[in-house]
């Protein structure tokens, strides 16, 4: 039966008969699913308030909590609508955008803009046009926002949603106007010749236009088919419109009503090439060629260079290497690793000479010679300029261009641009032309020094440049399988060392013992384990810290809500399952338990208890739940209470006028427990001395229990004499009246300690001081692999959690650390503002290379990427060492200011770099002997 559409709308214009929930659903659930199949460049997306499509995605998918996963059931947004009915959610109102746009200006045609610096999935999210064409029909509301799907990459191609268009302002400088142009980044030069003589009223062939950056004319746009992108048209930037009068621009009229200068039309900048760069300050003059590639893709690599060298040459007296980059917006981070790099000696000796015969178009792997030939040219204006600082726009074409993650004008990651531009840079200047197969060996327990010698001739057979001689070093890597205990070594190059802080690598966690057989207090106790080790990890700290006995188990449980949400019986679980926040708690049972019935405790008020440390509870439940195994079938009701009598025995109160185990504190836990887990002994014999020495038997309980269900929704009151059916689980209620109250000291069941108090642990962070030493010899510690990251044993022919061990065997004239102060997971994020203390000169790391190679092993540091603030923002910095005048300089973007050496020593520092010390040279000269000729 079809129902026709009586044209009638509600006040907010959404349809008078909406479809159920679930079908909406279902709907937007299969188109989203079509439109993911057929991805395809050019195809529109549109934005969406986040804000206004949670509240559709609550409404849609309400009453479907059933079907949720466990670790979904766990994450905030369900766990209550998982123990309690959930409310009916309503129908939302129109689309509603308005939160994520800055809005219109009224005039027509005017398309609302986006705000900046938005984020998908935390500010808006983007969904195709079938599906936006849905919802609109179902809800109305905008503003509509479509946006392209283009392609970025030349290696490789990734589709991206192009959410914020480029936007140029056009200068009419006829009336001093300025207008505001927004297009596709893969737009034409051509379009944005129709798109300004369109606003503007102009016949194309009297228009010409000019990359007007900076309020500079750098070079004129042809309308050709070159796209905007590739003229390196950046965000926010000006562009020159001039309309020509016979041979000359006429400029019109300038702010005090006199007629602009005529300035004459510039031909177009010819190709550039490594050679011809401009003398040095200090006289040294790089002995270029003229080699010109024409007919090859290097033909048009500089033909719109943002300066010609003649802008950048020095005066007299000034120095190179002071330079500083202009911010393209939010590029801080890139300013900050090219700094870094352009002040690395051998990489400023390299590209300041001829570095053409080395460059290799062909590598498959490289960027055909396109990224070393943009950081080369970069360089050459940063070390000839003076102090003028330099707009890298077309270094970061090439960047855009070749790694896509870089694009765009949010905040990046100075360490992950600085591992693609060491790893491109090596490839566009690999001196290997054709790579070699080489089949990898085992090592066969042979001698480690031939081992790493015939990896390393492998290396070098396929990899040969001078990002390899300077910046590569070797580490061997030892695997052993849990399993057979299959030994495998091998030798690994590296390129720089990402060193965790030690509070990343391991972490502490609180966990309650639980006496299963009432034999002692419940007892909080604190161990420390590395972040990737399991569940399994955790039980044998256990047993260490508390003395569990050979013929003892731990069960470990996490409560929630006083009820026991999940038992953790698979060992090799990953300890990241176990949030900060949770509360675990371990049940010491006897082995043989395993094959019995388990009996699982939960506590209840009654209803008339009036309590002082319970009246003000607003839960269903309370306390901590307990567990224990019952003895063979049948099991009786007197088995039941004399089970529960045992694990309630420590709790007696058996004189009123002695002081507390707890010493009265809330918590009802010993404080000085955590601090000092040896007290838990004594505290075992002192409640075992208080407890009346009584028969099993003997023990009457004047509790009344109920044998409840999984949600304790049905409870049926437990005698002595009853029958209880034979189970795998029994559930037993336990209520507690103020005469219980006044018998037992229930003050040990609650408020169980979270795993790790996170504001302690921050507070502590921030505080404590660690060493760069700590932190390498953390990164050299024996691991076990994560989950995701198993090992195939080749003699198990399995996947294996196998145990990892790195130790340095050879050590790169360049030796660069980052610190990873960025952790990122399924559910959070965080940076660490530890201080790590750094040695500035003579860092000695002899004792961590365990190879025989007779080099130094003592470094200097020269520059530091530096990053302040949080994550998802923030701000990088660069310091950096002139070592020919030995003097440390600060550079901020376009700012450089001279730094103290000690100074330079912050919580901020992220990347730091360092230059071997060659033992012949004296200290102060580090570097001198290759770098002196670039003194002032």
């Amino acid at each position: 039966m079809t129902i026709p559409d009586s044209g009638f709308m509600m006040e907010n214009g959404v349809s008078c008969l909406p479809l159920p929930p679930e079908e909406e659903n279902r709907i937007i659930t299969e188109l989203t699913n079509q439109s993911d199949a057929n991805m395809k460049e050019g195809n529109l997306y549109y934005v969406i308030s986040n804000r206004w499509f949670l509240s559709w995605q609550r409404y849609a998918t309400q009453g479907v909590t059933e079907y949720l996963t466990e670790e979904q059931l766990r994450s905030p947004g369900t766990q209550e609508m998982s123990v309690h009915p959930p409310k009916r959610v309503e129908r939302p109102g129109q689309i509603d955008n308005s939160d994520i746009v800055l809005g219109v200006n009224g005039r027509e045609g005017d398309e609302p803009e986006l705000r900046r610096m938005l984020e998908e999935g935390q500010d808006y999210v983007l969904v195709s046009q079938e599906v936006w064409e849905k919802l609109f029909d179902w809800y109305k509301g905008g503003p509509t926002l479509p946006r392209k799907l283009i392609s970025q990459g030349v290696l490789h191609k990734n589709f991206i949603v192009e959410v914020y268009p480029l936007c140029l302002k056009v200068i009419d400088p006829r009336d001093n106007s300025e207008s505001v142009l927004r297009l596709s980044k893969k737009a034409s030069v051509h379009e944005l010749y129709q798109k300004v003589c369109a606003l503007r009223g102009l016949e194309q062939q009297k228009v010409d236009i000019w990359d007007f950056f900076n309020k500079q004319k750098h070079s004129l746009l042809h309308a050709s088919n070159q796209t905007l992108e590739e003229s390196d048209l950046q965000m926010d930037q000006e562009i020159l419109l001039e309309v020509r009068d016979g041979s000359y621009t006429k400029f019109g009229m300038d702010s005090t009503g006199n007629q602009l200068a005529l300035v004459p039309i510039e031909p177009s900048r010819s190709s550039v090439t490594i050679a011809g760069g401009p003398t040095i300050s200090n006289g040294h003059s790089s002995g270029y060629s003229s080699n010109l590639y024409r007919g090859t893709s290097l033909g048009s690599t500089f033909s719109d260079i943002d300066e010609g060298y003649d802008f950048y040459k020095l005066r007299k007296g000034e120095r190179g290497g002071l330079a500083g980059l202009q911010n393209l917006g939010n590029t801080c981070f890139m300013n900050s690793a090219i700094q870094c790099l352009v002040h690395t000696p051998p990489l400023v000796e390299y590209f300041l000479q001829d570095y053409s015969d080395e460059i290799n178009t062909d590598n498959p792997l490289g960027m055909h010679g396109e990224l070393a030939l943009a950081f080369g040219e970069l360089l050459r204006k940063l070390w000839s300029s003076g102090r003028t600082a330099i707009a890298p726009r077309a270094f970061k074409g090439k960047l855009a261009r070749f790694a896509p993650q870089f694009i765009g004008y949010n905040q990046h990651d100075s360490q992950e641009l600085l591992a693609f531009l060491l790893d491109g840079l090596h490839e566009d200047l690999n001196r290997v032309k054709l790579k070699p197969y080489i089949e990898t060996k085992d090592s066969d327990d042979r001698p480690d020094e031939e081992v790493a010698d015939e990896c390393w001739r492998n290396h070098k057979a396929r990899n040969d440049s001078l990002i390899v001689d300077v910046c590569q070093g070797q580490y061997k890597s030892t695997l052993v399988c849990p399993s057979c205990g299959k030994i495998s070594i091998t030798f690994d190059p590296f390129m720089y060392l990402s060193l965790p802080l030690p509070s990343t690598v391991t972490r502490p966690m609180t966990v309650t013992v639980f006496y299963g057989d009432g034999g002692g207090l419940p007892m909080p106790y604190t161990v420390t384990l590395l972040k990737q080790g399991c569940c399994e990890d955790l039980i044998e700290a256990l047993s260490a810290a508390c003395c569990l006995k050979s013929d003892e188990i731990f069960l470990l449980a996490e409560v929630y809500e006083h009820r026991i949400f999940r038992y953790l019986e698979n060992l090799s679980e990953p300890l990241s399952s176990i949030k900060e926040d949770d509360r675990i708690v371990a049940y010491r049972l006897p082995k043989t338990a395993a094959r019995k019935t388990r009996l699982e405790v939960v506590h209840q008020p009654h209803e008339k208890c009036v309590s002082d440390c319970i009246k003000s509870s607003q839960a269903k439940y309370m306390g901590t739940p307990l567990v224990t195994y019952l003895g063979e079938d049948p099991v009786s009701g007197a088995d039941i209470n004399m089970a529960v009598s045992r694990l309630l025995s420590p709790l007696k109160r058996t004189h009123p006028s002695s002081v507390k185990l707890h010493g009265g504190k809330e918590n009802g836990f010993v404080e000085e427990a955590i601090q000092e887990q040896s007290n838990g002994h004594n505290l075992r014999s002192l409640s075992m001395e208080n407890t009346e020495p009584v028969e099993t038997s003997s023990r009457e309980l004047s509790f009344q229990l109920f044998l409840t269900d999984v949600n304790g929704s049905n409870r049926k009151p437990i005698e002595k004499d009853s029958c209880i059916n034979s189970r795998q689980v029994v559930k037993v209620l336990l209520e507690w009246t103020d005469k219980e109250i006044g018998l037992y000291d229930i003050s040990y069941l609650k408020d169980l300690p979270e795993v790790q108090k996170t504001g302690f642990t921050a507070k502590k962070t921030r505080q404590e001081a660690i060493s760069l030493f700590k932190c390498l010899e953390a990164f050299l510690t024996k691991e076990p692999l994560g989950p995701d990251d198993m090992w195939y044993c080749p003699r198990c022919k399995e996947h294996r959690q196998a145990t990892k061990k790195l130790d340095l065997w050879m050590l790169p004239d360049i030796l660069v650390f980052h610190l990873k102060r960025f952790s990122y997971s399924r559910y959070s994020k965080n940076k660490l503002d530890t201080f790590v203390n750094f040695p500035i000169h003579d860092l000695d790391l002899s004792k961590y290379v365990i190879s025989k190679d007779g080099k130094p092993h003592v470094y200097e540091l020269y520059a530091i990427s530096n990053h302040y603030g949080g994550l998802g923002g923030g701000h990088y910095t660069a310091y950096a060492k002139l070592i020919d005048e030995n003097r440390w300089y600060h550079f901020d973007d376009s700012h450089v200011s001279p730094v103290g050496e000690s100074e330079i020593k912050t919580s901020a520092a992220y990347v730091l770099f360092y230059q071997r010390v060659r033992s012949s040279e004296p200290k102060a000269g580090v570097g001198e002997t290759s770098y002196s000729s670039m003194g002032s």
